[in-house]
């Protein structure tokens, strides 16, 4: 059976990647160790959620996870896109511009920047200017045009390390080192700030630690270990991190404010859980891959190499495929496994988005899902799982969806 035979080549790279989350798990207890955290740290304040002491602990550990001077932790931050927003708003000024370095952003910072609709607050209304280095004909950083690209009004970088909608290889930390390194050698007052969604955790290092100024991503992500229930965070050099939280909260109360509505057990124990939940997630991502490669899709990434974040992508080539295989998705969920995923508008996206999410925290994407916006070539993008051998099950549903579908 092919997913018998997956499961025993992978053998070895399942190895690697449980000593992996040793090590990110062993550099987490470290900082819980060093920060003595204690049971008084779960207990909340209400209000403006000043003198939480709960808060500032885990913004203090997570900072030393990600070897950054700041870090915070809100629940009040409603998504990733929403963090990154804070933190661009929270940089940038009129007259500065912005430059993505990976080519077109995700989906749902299109609208951020103002590249898709109009009057509702985006850079562009405020008179700060976007431009992009498209990637090479084959998928990669333009490196060469990169060495030039950094203008005197080129503010901020944004450095997306994931590969979102788009079908390129996500950023190594290798990568994104490289990057800053060319960056900074044009103008060293840029800041360097990288989109981390989806790959915290699936190497030993993350992007702070190499250089980058600041970052921002989910906690229904890596991060939140599939039980955090909402938020976001943002870490790097402390001054930009205050700038990011003034635009969170207001000039004047920036990280001071918050209040963390009784959930401060789970973002501490989210957190714990975080290296173990990522891991399953990769070996999933590697399980995916070395099956529908076999059965002769194209993947992204590759079977058999390094994980760069927790997706999975499929190129299925026809709608039919698509919705047959989020459908089987479903039905091995563990929540709404009853339900039928149609295609339908999604906030902050631009096509239709088939969604296949039967989580425990509505949106989670730490728990296992699949999505793929209704377009030619109608990819399926495959994220999280909280264990290797639930994936290995939808899988074999998924497989048998696709070959009855239409157009097979």
């Amino acid at each position: 059976m092919l997913i018998r035979e997956a499961e025993n080549a992978l053998i070895p790279i399942f190895s690697e990647i449980d000593h992996k989350v040793k090590q990110n798990l062993k550099k987490t207890l470290t900082a819980f160790r060093n920060h003595r955290l204690g049971v008084h740290h779960f207990a909340s304040v209400t209000g403006y959620g000043h003198d939480d002491v709960g808060r500032e602990t885990l913004d203090e550990i997570l900072a030393e996870i990600l070897q950054a001077e700041a870090a915070m932790v809100r629940v009040q931050f409603v998504s990733g896109t929403h963090a990154i927003a804070c933190a661009l708003f929270g940089v940038l000024r009129p007259g500065d511009e912005m430059l993505a370095v990976a080519g077109a952003p995700y989906d749902t910072l299109e609208e951020v920047i103002g590249l898709r609709g109009t009057g509702q607050g985006s850079l562009t209304d405020f008179n700060i200017n976007y431009r992009q280095l498209d990637l090479t004909d084959q998928g990669t950083i333009d490196w060469e045009g990169l060495k030039t690209a950094i203008k005197p009004e080129t503010k901020l970088v944004l450095i997306q390390r994931s590969c979102g909608y788009s079908w390129r290889s996500s950023l190594s930390i290798t990568d994104i080192q490289e990057i800053i390194k060319i960056v900074k050698a044009q103008n060293s007052n840029t800041v360097c700030f990288v989109d981390n969604c989806y790959g915290e955790l699936v190497e030993n290092i993350e992007p702070t630690a190499v250089g980058a100024d600041l970052m921002a991503g989910s906690l229904i992500k890596n991060l939140g270990g599939t039980i955090v229930t909402t938020g976001g965070y943002i870490a790097g050099k402390k001054t930009l991190v205050e700038a990011a939280a003034c635009r969170l909260t207001s000039p004047g109360i920036g990280r001071e404010g918050g209040a963390t509505l009784n959930q401060s057990r789970l973002l501490f124990q989210g957190l714990f859980l975080a290296p173990q939940m990522v891991g399953e997630a990769m070996k999933g991502s590697h399980l995916i891959a070395y099956v529908f490669d076999k059965l002769g899709y194209e993947v992204n990434p590759f079977p058999m190499v390094a994980r760069r974040d927790i997706i999975q992508g499929i190129k299925l080539g026809s709608p039919e495929k698509l919705k047959a295989f989020c459908r089987a998705i479903q039905t091995y969920s563990p929540v709404g496994s009853y339900l039928d995923p149609v295609p339908a508008e999604m906030p902050g996206y631009e096509s239709k988005l088939v969604m296949a999410g039967g989580t425990f925290i509505d949106g989670s994407t730490s728990e296992f899902s699949a999505d793929g916006p209704l377009r030619e070539p109608y990819i399926v993008f495959c994220q999280g799982g909280t264990h290797w051998t639930h994936i290995s099950l939808a899988l074999e549903a998924a497989i048998e969806a696709i070959s009855d579908s239409v157009g097979t």
